[in-house]
C-alpha cells in the first residue's frame, strides 16, 4: 500500500496501524528525515517498508513513486492520500500564492496520485483509494477557504472515480476528520489554547479526536470489512460538524498569509 504524508502525524499513525495488520508499504513525503524515522518505527512491527521523498505537486515525481513501488512490491491494492497542506487565514489576506500553494497540493496533488496508482489498480481491476478531507469541505471553512475549496475538490473527484472506476472493482471513498490532535495539527492549526478550548467545547463528545482514531477509519475503509463501500465520506469528528462554531473571529485581522518561494 502507499501512503502520502506518511512520515508524521496521521500518515504515520495510519502506516503504523496497516504494518500490524501485515501490509507492506511505500510511505512518501516532502521530508527525507521524518521518512526515515517513521520507516524505523514501522520495521519494528516487522513490516517491510520503502520511502521516498517528494513533493506530490510535482506529477513526474508523483509517477516516479508510484513505479518504485510496483517495483519494489509488484502491486499498489490500497492508496491513502493523506499529504496536505494548511493555514488559517482569513479570506481577504490570502494571498495568490497561498491559494495555489494550498490548492495544488491537496487537490492537483491528490489527482496526481489518485491517477498514477489508479492506472495501476485498473490493470489488476482490483484496489481502494482513501483521500483525507474535512466535514468543513461540505458546510463552510471560515478562516480556511482555501483548503476547504480544495477538500470539496477532492470529494467531488472521488464520488466522480467512484462510479468510473467502479468497473474495474475500485472502490473510492473520503475520510473527513474533525480536530484531532498531532504534532501537524498543533503546529499549523490548533495554534492557542482558546481556539482549542472553544473546538472543545463545539464537540457533543466534549474532546478532540486521536489520529489513532482517524487511522482506525482509513483501514476499516480498505478493509473487505467495506467491500460494498465506495463514493462514501466517511466523517468521524464526535459530532463536531453538527455543532460546530466558527473561530474566525481568532485569525488576526491581518494576518500575512502564505507566501510560497517555489
Amino acid at each position: 500500500m502507499l501512503i502520502t504524508g506518511g512520515g508524521t502525524g496521521l500518515g504515520k499513525e495510519t502506516a503504523l496501524k496497516f504494518a500490524r495488520l501485515g501490509a507492506s508499504l511505500v510511505i512518501a513525503g516532502r521530508r527525507d528525515e521524518k521518512l526515515q524515522e517513521a520507516a524505523a518505527e514501522i520495521r519494528k512491527d516487522g513490516a517491510e517498508v520503502e520511502t521516498f521523498a517528494l513533493d506530490i505537486r510535482d506529477a513526474e515525481k508523483v509517477q516516479q513513486m508510484v513505479d518504485r513501488a510496483i517495483e519494489r512490491f509488484g502491486q499498489i491494492d490500497v492508496l491513502v492520500n493523506n499529504a496536505a497542506g494548511n493555514f488559517p487565514v482569513r479570506a481577504e489576506n490570502l494571498s495568490v500564492n497561498g491559494w495555489n500553494a494550498v490548492v495544488n497540493i491537496v487537490l492537483n496533488g491528490t489527482f496526481y496520485c489518485t491517477r498514477a496508482a489508479g492506472l495501476q489498480m485498473i490493470k489488476r481491476r482490483k484496489g481502494s483509494i482513501i483521500s483525507i478531507v474535512h466535514p468543513q469541505a461540505v458546510t463552510a471553512g471560515p478562516g480556511n477557504v482555501h483548503s476547504v475549496s480544495a477538500k470539496a475538490g477532492v470529494i467531488a473527484m472521488s464520488r466522480t472515480l467512484a462510479v468510473e472506476w467502479a468497473r474495474y472493482n475500485i472502490r473510492v471513498n473520503t475520510v473527513a476528520p474533525g480536530p484531532f490532535r498531532s504534532e501537524g495539527t498543533d503546529k499549523n492549526l490548533w495554534t492557542n489554547d482558546e481556539l482549542r478550548a472553544r473546538l472543545t467545547a463545539a464537540v457533543p463528545l466534549g474532546r478532540f479526536g486521536t489520529a489513532s482514531e482517524v487511522a482506525d477509519s482509513i483501514c476499516y475503509l480498505a478493509s473487505d470489512y467495506a467491500s460494498w463501500v465506495t463514493g462514501h465520506m466517511l466523517v468521524i469528528d464526535g459530532g463536531w460538524s453538527l455543532n460546530s462554531e466558527g473561530f474566525l473571529d481568532l485569525i488576526p485581522e491581518q494576518s500575512q498569509g502564505h507566501k510560497d518561494t517555489k
